[in-house]
Formats: structure tokens, C-alpha cells, sequence
């Protein structure tokens, strides 16, 4: 009996041996048959561009109107927005242009411009984790607008703006946090911002912070800005950046903000509600309190029902 049983067990064994090296055989049939999956190609860039093109137009029109108010208004706003990002490697580049320019034509006030501004964005990073996240990255930025503006503190209007008068330039250095593509964080510890006041008027009186006669002044502080863009519902978009920066020489408590908002509820294809808001702080601009000589916080919002085309394309080189 137990030479019996040890004579089965040696059978189930060999078998068992057998077995296990037809798996081993069979498994390496079928590595070898494999077809290798190549990764992805990051020798070439790839590009991501888009944009956002919306036209607000409101007009009212009052006829023996007990309440009181301007017998017509018409009010046109547009904003435009464009980019274009490049990725290759390592390394990405992202370029963003916004426009807006805004017009109101009242009978008790006349016309007068209620927006206006261009403002270009540029930065260029090399990734330096392997998350993908954070970046070195260098920035450039310009700020400025289109046409005349004015204040009106009484009944006659004061020349307060042109173009390059005021316009802003910031070239930074530092780190970019790129979570994802709908929210990315720099921060920079070195950046060099010029004021530029181009228009002779201005520039007499000391506008913007440009001592009285100069045409620039330049400031070296920290800068920080944060972009997200995102669907907060389906039919609900928003868009908005924050920039803040500090001066090291010149009361760099007093921190300048820039900051711009916007939101589009979509109602179908083409149209939108729209609200927009921006805020502005800048410790040398002095056109507030008494005589104007105090900095104030800035305020500019709109709503409207506005025509929205959006194009986005991504394509590969």
C-alpha cells in the first residue's frame, strides 16, 4: 500500500511539473507575441487654442414717464478672449489675450465709453516633479486700453486715461503650480513692473504714480497670480484671475489687486446671461477723496443678456 501510495503521489507530482512548464512555455509564447504599446510621442508640441467672442446690447426708451429718467439709452458691450497653449516635454507655454470695450449713449449725459481694456498674458514653464504640477516659469504681462477715457466729478468731464497711458508691463520669475488645466497658481518672489504714462498731459501731473514730467516708473516686488476657469454647472460657466502685487521700496503693505470675473449662464446655442465684475486696487492711483488725492478700490459690473460664440480646437504637430 504504500509503495502504491508513493508511486501515485510521484504520478501527481510529474504531472502537476508538467503542468506547471506548459504554463511557464504558454506564458512565454504569449510574451513574446505581445505587441509592445509605445508610449506617447512628446517629441513634438502640442497645441491647445480657443476663444470666447460675446456682444451685449440693451436699449431703453421712456415716454411720460411719471418715475422720472433718460428718455433713451443704449448700451453696447463686447468681450473677447483668445489663447493659445503650447506642450512639448517638459516644457509648456501659454499665451492669453482679453478685450472688452463697452459704450453708452444716454440723453441727459451724451456718450461716454463704460469699458475698456486689453490685457496680454505670457508664461513659459519647465516641469521639475514628476506630478506634473509644480513649474519654473517665467511671466510677462501687459495691461493697458484702446481709447480716451474721462471722470466725471461734475458737470464737466476730467481727462483721466488714454492709450499707454496708463499701461502696465510685469516681467517675474518663479513657480507655477498648474493643478490642471482649469486652475494654475504662480508665485514669484522677484518681478519687475513698469507704470508707463505715454501721454504728455498725464505725465505732467504725476499720474499713476510716474513722477511729475516722467513718462515711467519701475518697481521691484513679489507677484502672485491664480487662474481658474470652470463649469460649475452644465450650464454655467466662470473665468477669473487674481493678481496681486507688493512693493518692496514703497509701502508694500499696501498690496495692489487686480481682479476680474466672469460668469455666462448659457439659455441655448448663441445666447447667454452674462455678469461680469472687476475689481481694481492700486495704492498710486489717486483719483478718489478729497481733491483726489486718496486711493479707493475700483469697481466695474455688468449684466446682460449677451451672443456667446465659443471655439475651441485642439490639434497636434
Amino acid at each position: 500500500m504504500n509503495r502504491f501510495l508513493a508511486s501515485m503521489i510521484a504520478v501527481v507530482l510529474c504531472i502537476h511539473n508538467l503542468s506547471a512548464q506548459d504554463i511557464v512555455v504558454d506564458n512565454l509564447r504569449k510574451e513574446t507575441s505581445r505587441t509592445i504599446k509605445k508610449e506617447a510621442d512628446t517629441s513634438t508640441w502640442r497645441i491647445k487654442h480657443g476663444g470666447l467672442f460675446g456682444l451685449n446690447l440693451s436699449q431703453g426708451s421712456l415716454s411720460n414717464w411719471a418715475a422720472g429718467g433718460d428718455n433713451f439709452s443704449l448700451s453696447i458691450a463686447s468681450y473677447f478672449n483668445y489663447f493659445h497653449y503650447y506642450k512639448k516635454g517638459r516644457n509648456f507655454w501659454d499665451n492669453n489675450l482679453d478685450a472688452n470695450l463697452g459704450f453708452v449713449q444716454t440723453t441727459s449725459l451724451g456718450g461716454r465709453k463704460n469699458d475698456d481694456r486689453i490685457d496680454f498674458l505670457s508664461k513659459y514653464g519647465y516641469k521639475m516633479d514628476s506630478t506634473g504640477k509644480w513649474y519654473l516659469s517665467g511671466l510677462f504681462n501687459f495691461r493697458s486700453q484702446f481709447f480716451d477715457g474721462y471722470t466725471y466729478p461734475g458737470t464737466d468731464p476730467v481727462f483721466s486715461s488714454s492709450l499707454l497711458s496708463p499701461a502696465y508691463v510685469i516681467l517675474s520669475a518663479g513657480f507655477d503650480y498648474k493643478q490642471s488645466d482649469k486652475f494654475s497658481l504662480f508665485i514669484s518672489p522677484l518681478t519687475s513692473r513698469w507704470t508707463i504714462v505715454t501721454n504728455n498731459r498725464l505725465a505732467a501731473i504725476g499720474s499713476y504714480g510716474v513722477d511729475s514730467g516722467k513718462h515711467s516708473i519701475n518697481a521691484i516686488g513679489a507677484f502672485v497670480t491664480i487662474n481658474y476657469a470652470t463649469n460649475i454647472q452644465k450650464i454655467i460657466d466662470y473665468r477669473g484671475r487674481l493678481d496681486l502685487f507688493s512693493n518692496y521700496k514703497h509701502n508694500p503693505q499696501n498690496v495692489d489687486v487686480y481682479m476680474t470675473n466672469l460668469f455666462a449662464i448659457k439659455i441655448n446655442k448663441y445666447f447667454s446671461a452674462t455678469y461680469s465684475l472687476d475689481l481694481i486696487y492700486d495704492d498710486d492711483v489717486r483719483i478718489f477723496g478729497p481733491n483726489g488725492k486718496s486711493p479707493g478700490l475700483q469697481a466695474k459690473s455688468m449684466v446682460g443678456i449677451s451672443f456667446l460664440r465659443t471655439l475651441n480646437t485642439v490639434r497636434v504637430k
